[in-house]
């Protein structure tokens, strides 16, 4: 792993503790900002006028900041497997504000992710030699992507509570794969200058997708139990990553036939390491609601007396 490889890693590592720290900040907004069901535009519209939902924003923008440093130095495929680590920095985090211990068992699973995502970025080495794709390529990205999306968010306003959380982190998840691919795109161009960079249009889809993203990531967490949307939405941004990474950039994994093993065998214990942490992590934030909601009631009732 030469120089630019660990700078992007320490980037990713970095974007992913913003990430965490954001991400906590807007569940516990998107929880509490609005008793009645809404659509996802309007929890978005509702959302901006919380001073939580900006502190959460302020940490997007710093997540996104670094994910773009991180992906000018290194591969989409490298940085997406890192930002996994999210729940490992989420751990402490969740530990101070439920005020309960961590496990034995988060303990294992965290450092199972740990060790399979470092396995992935040391084995698998991942490269990139291409920043942008043509257009015809993006237009058969859009092709495929579309209409599957468009589908999981109408699947979302049929059903509710879990299929539609898991619908909608689909959406999210995917929106941010997207963001990660185009922004290698956009620090290229912005090279060039402003006027390149205005004329380049991977800007404009980069907004959108990162906008979607946040917008969607913030409906599935209303939409249903967190141990629904947070494991498929943290799951989804590497898996679609690698896919429009290998697709869409031309990456590769340098890695020979007797390391093969090892590589699948480390990417199925992320998997399983990444729902499991995400679970506790979405368990640990619903109780916290719960004794919230109670505590509020108390209140009520003794003002009422």
């Amino acid at each position: 792993m030469d120089r630019a490889d660990v700078a992007a890693v320490l980037l990713a590592l970095g974007a992913a503790l913003v990430s965490a720290i954001g991400s906590v900040i807007r569940q516990r907004s998107a929880h509490e900002i609005v008793d009645k069901p809404v659509g996802a535009w309007e929890l978005f519209r509702l959302s901006v006028r919380d001073s939580r939902w900006w502190w959460g924003a302020v940490a997007a923008v710093a997540n996104y900041a670094l994910q773009a440093g991180a992906l000018s130095l290194g591969s989409v495929m490298l940085v997406t497997a890192l930002q996994v680590t999210v729940l490992l920095f989420a751990l402490p985090i969740n530990a101070r504000i439920t005020h309960l211990r961590v496990t034995a068992w988060e303990w294992f699973w965290a450092a199972s992710l740990a060790i399979s995502v470092a396995v992935i970025v040391g084995v698998g080495n991942p490269t990139s030699d291409q920043q942008r794709a043509p257009l015809e390529t993006w237009a058969v990205v859009a092709l495929v992507m579309g209409p599957a999306l468009v589908l999981c968010v109408l699947g979302a306003r049929i059903w509710s509570g879990a299929v539609a959380a898991v619908l909608l982190a689909v959406v999210a998840g995917s929106s941010l794969a997207l963001f990660a691919v185009l922004t290698k795109g956009v620090v290229e161009v912005g090279e060039g200058g402003v006027g390149a960079l205005l004329r380049a249009p991977e800007l404009y889809a980069w907004l959108a997708v990162a906008l979607a993203g946040m917008v969607f990531q913030q409906a599935s967490f209303r939409a249903g139990a967190l141990t629904a949307s947070l494991p498929t939405m943290t799951l989804a941004k590497p898996v679609v990553g690698w896919i429009l990474g290998i697709t869409v950039l031309s990456e590769a994994l340098r890695v020979d036939d007797k390391k093969l093993f090892v590589l699948v065998a480390a990417v199925v214990v992320m998997i399983v390491s990444t729902v499991a942490l995400a679970r506790g992590e979405a368990a640990g934030m619903e109780a916290l609601g719960r004794l919230r909601s109670k505590a509020t009631a108390q209140r009520l009732a003794s003002s009422e007396r």
